[in-house]
């Protein structure tokens, strides 16, 4: 499959930074210069790694404009999981803070981590107070005009994990607020078929996370694992909802050692399927 339409369009997520943790002794400026010197036309950035930006948007437009880059979303997460009815107001506080911050650059999506379980209780609770607060945040970025999506993980604790995870949220959330952002490496782990999942949810998609991993669930640099890039592209193309931006993250051990050239190397990878 070489011959995509021009409508795709190439991002990178930070979270291939974000994962080392202590180890990472850059700033934003520096993962800017990366994921433009490596070929992408975007970033997704998450409130972790926004840093030195944080509050900032002219700023950080400005910077974004000088390495010729699109803010494809700002994506965030919480400490409660988003599945805290304790939490249901603190958590809305601080979505509306990065909504305002989304705001400020035209297209770009609010993405909300995936509900994760962090104390005992009712699955079904959590799920509820999930997507009361993913609904939420649909409504009050609606009146900002930032579209917002959740982002399902299969991450310790992630209550997003499996096919009937994936069907319960779609079922409990409004598809006219928020959208789904798949990530192509966490559905292969939850033991689903990708482009199945895909295609059955497809109407809900709004951008995909691009990734690989092996049948063992271990993380893989795209290409060298189970998903099928081309069946991706495939469905995505006929999402309606779909925007164009196939975002790239890197979680394997290449990525460890030297992110830069490692989302360099995926970048040309992906390049080989026309995008």
């Amino acid at each position: 499959m070489t011959d995509q339409p021009a409508r795709f369009r190439s991002g990178c997520q930070t979270f291939t930074w974000e994962m080392l943790g202590e180890r990472w002794t850059g700033n934003a400026d520096d993962l800017l210069r990366a994921i433009a010197e490596a070929g992408y036309e975007g970033i997704e950035i998450t409130d972790t790694m926004i840093g030195h930006y944080a509050g900032r948007a002219d700023a950080f437009r400005t910077a974004l404009a000088a390495h010729g880059l699109t803010l494809v979303a700002f994506a965030c997460g919480s400490s409660s999981g988003f599945t805290e009815e304790a939490a249901i107001t603190t958590d809305l506080a601080m979505i509306d803070r990065a909504l305002l911050f989304a705001s400020a650059f035209p297209g770009a999506h609010l993405s909300l981590g995936s509900a994760t379980v962090v104390s005992p209780g009712a699955r079904a609770a959590k799920f509820e107070t999930a997507a009361r607060i993913y609904d939420e945040a649909g409504r009050h970025g609606r009146a900002l005009g930032v579209p917002v999506a959740f982002h399902p993980s299969s991450h310790h604790n992630t209550l997003l994990f499996d096919r009937a995870d994936y069907d319960r949220i779609m079922e409990l959330t409004d598809p006219d607020l928020v959208g789904w952002v798949p990530d192509t490496g966490h559905i292969i782990r939850g033991g689903q078929d990708v482009a199945e999942t895909m295609e059955r949810h497809r109407a809900r998609i709004r951008y995909v996370h691009l990734k690989d991993v092996d049948e063992a669930g271990q993380w893989q640099m795209l290409g060298a694992g189970a998903c099928d890039v081309g069946r991706v592209l495939e469905v995505a193309a006929r999402a309606p909802g779909f925007n164009g931006w196939l975002v790239l993250e890197e979680e394997s051990d290449q990525a460890a050692q030297d992110p830069a050239a490692a989302v360099q190397v995926n970048r040309a990878t992906l390049r080989s399927f026309g995008v």
